[in-house]
């Protein structure tokens, strides 16, 4: 058997868009993932659906996997054949062990290849507006461990010389012994008014700053019982977080978000809430197919074999747009085959993914639902006329019930079924326990009964009780209504059901906690 590869890959600080193109093409062809908390979770829903995922970092009954452990693993799994990423946060050569790793690669005849990533170093600090070089202040930087014991810091770096070697000075992992750094750089030299800037779990949303001088940041970093993970700035660039910080200013800046619309249509609700400084996690808890089952789909042909008697399309979400188009190519028709119809649609999503194919909606609803919709069919509507309403297998049966009480022949045919995504994230129950999910976003009646299934399927015996606390933040009434019906407590809906509307509705929600 022919020997597989491992990629070293540097994840980034912690945002996943921070990751590099090289190791985002790793892990999407890989036939294995190594990874530990430090690479964000969110990372995983890049690989192949298929690759394994072997979590090495802590879990609540066993300490995290010995490095030698680690080390051997790689090389088995290559010695397998399989393409391996081993996923590591920051950089991975930048106390990331990666050489340990490699070597026992090279030792075993295994190619590997080090794709270097974003260091936090650097990243960190400029989440928090603090450039760790700067033309007038600072012209070199040093990056140090923080991490060991005051003896093993002695030992391990030359205060006299360390000091002032550069006008910036980084360490990593140093909370603990801050007031002991603190202490050795202004015995040796540094000012006790030099700034000082601490920065927990940047770039995440839980990124914190706090700033104070030599003399006094011990003193606050107790008063503020400010944590671990988080990296330390010394030096004059500390001041320019007075002008250049960014990241916090954003309406969202420090909230986790759950997305869990389908991954296809995630992205632009995802894009904006980073756009606004969210950190969106994606959780997609439904996918669609095409209706396979004999009946629904002799009732599909049969409707569209109609196509000529149709004065009326109505659809209802792009889904429905998306398959309606799909069937009539897969039952060789053509839109000109509606050349008697109008089309209308329920939003102007919908409506733009009529636009794109060449049609116009005749009809658009200043509210988008089937209500709403039928409000702005009222006038034009005639009893006699003929309706088709391509849909999902979950679609209210209200615009097929109202339309034949006024007297038009409606054909309600589902051309997408709804379905549970398999969604197995080892992470979010704790995170949901934790508090570490600031709000979630539901975009449709099945996301939240999925949501809640899912949760099940997770472990949870009252679903409803892990979100207890959470930012519940619906697209709509309807959605809404679903949602309170299943023991959620609803904190803000869309006023428009849109997804610039949900985010407006997260946006408000979040200036109205800050005005308390």
């Amino acid at each position: 058997m022919a020997k597989g590869k491992v990629y070293l890959v540097g994840a980034g600080p912690g945002d996943p868009k921070l990751i590099t193109v090289r190791g985002l093409e790793a892990l999407r062809k890989s036939d294995c993932i190594v990874y530990d908390r430090l690479a964000g979770p969110q990372l995983l829903a890049e690989a192949r659906p298929d690759a394994e995922r072997i979590y090495v970092g802590k879990l609540p009954d066993r300490h995290t996997m010995k490095q030698e452990d680690i080390n051997r693993l790689l090389v088995d799994l290559a010695l397998q054949g399989k393409t391996v990423t081993r996923l590591k946060g920051g950089d991975p050569t930048v106390f990331g062990r990666v050489g340990e790793e490699a070597e026992l690669l090279k030792q075993n005849g295994v190619a590997f290849e080090i794709v270097p990533g974003i260091t936090s170093a650097i990243s960190v600090p400029a989440y928090a507006g603090i450039p760790v070089t700067h033309r007038d202040l600072a012209s070199s930087f040093s990056i140090i461990t923080g991490h060991e014991s005051p003896d093993k810091l002695d030992r391990s770096i030359h205060w006299d010389k360390v000091t002032n070697a550069t006008g910036t000075l980084v360490f990593l992992m140093g909370v603990a012994k801050v007031g002991y750094i603190s202490e050795q750089l202004v015995k040796h030299g540094r000012s006790p008014e030099t700034p000082i800037a601490l920065v927990r779990w940047g770039t995440r949303a839980e990124q914190r700053t706090i700033v104070g001088t030599l003399a006094n940041i011990e003193d606050k970093v107790k008063e503020a019982g400010f944590k671990p993970p988080a990296v330390i700035i010394v030096g004059d660039v500390v001041r320019q977080r007075e002008t250049l910080a960014w990241v916090e200013d954003k309406p969202l800046f420090g909230m986790r978000i759950l997305v869990t619309r389908a991954r296809s249509q995630a992205s632009e609700l995802t894009n904006r809430i980073d756009e606004l400084g969210g950190e969106p996690y994606e959780f997609p808890v439904i996918e669609t197919r095409a209706v396979s089952s004999e009946t629904a789909v002799q009732a599909v042909r049969d409707a569209l074999l109609r196509s000529e008697t149709y004065d009326w399309v109505v659809l209802t979400s792009v889904n429905g747009v998306d398959y309606f188009f799909r069937w009539l190519d897969e039952c060789s028709r053509d839109i000109r085959d509606f050349h008697r119809a109008k089309f209308a649609a329920v939003g102007p999503k919908t409506a733009e993914a009529l636009r794109i194919r060449g049609v116009r909606a005749a009809v658009l609803p200043d509210k988008f639902h089937a209500e709403g919709l039928l409000d702005s069919l009222a006038e034009e509507l005639l009893p006699g006329q003929k309706a088709l309403l391509p849909h999902g297998d979950l679609a209210r049966d209200v615009l097929v019930r109202e339309l034949a009480g006024r007297g038009v022949e409606t054909v309600g045919i589902d051309v997408y079924e709804t379905t549970l995504a398999v969604n197995n994230d080892p992470f979010l129950p704790e995170m949901l326990r934790d508090g570490d999910i600031h709000a979630i976003t539901f975009t449709s009646s099945s996301t939240v009964t999925n949501l809640l299934e899912a949760l099940r399927r997770l472990g949870a015996e009252d679903p409803a009780a892990w979100l207890k606390g959470i930012d519940i933040v619906c697209i709509g009434p309807i959605t809404a209504r679903t949602a309170e019906e299943n023991g959620l407590q609803v904190t803000v809906t869309a006023e428009h059901s849109t997804i610039e509307g949900l985010i407006d509705a997260l946006a408000a929600n979040r200036r109205s906690k800050e005005r308390g």
